[in-house]
């Protein structure tokens, strides 16, 4: 059963786009967070999106992302919402990597 009822869902924002907000899942977003928390270093080198992406999908719960499904999409959703916050920082560099704000703790 799909989980998309007003009291599950949470306002995110995108670095990208200051002041921009947008509401999505909660439960797949705490997943993903918890995930992109633990596949992403402390320090740099960082992930890569390609290397982010395929990282969390060995701790994603699989009753919510059956086969990695959408882990790409979350992903991202969640990374920009976390480099708003000064959660996770993006490195300069090409291609783009980030790594944990070991400044900032996590629950």
């Amino acid at each position: 059963m799909p989980v998309n009822k007003d009291d599950d869902m949470i306002t995110v924002q995108n670095v990208n786009v200051p002041g921009y907000t947008t509401r999505v899942n909660g439960t797949k977003y705490y997943a993903m967070r918890a995930a992109l928390l633990k596949a992403l270093p402390a320090r740099s080198p960082g992930l890569t999106q390609a290397e982010m992406i395929e990282a969390v999908k060995a701790y994603l719960p699989v009753d919510l992302f059956p086969g990695g499904e959408k882990a790409g999409w979350w992903a991202k959703s969640v990374q920009l919402d976390l480099e708003a916050k000064g959660v996770i920082v993006r490195e300069a560099t090409k291609p783009l990597r980030w790594h944990r704000n070991i400044a900032i703790p996590v629950e």
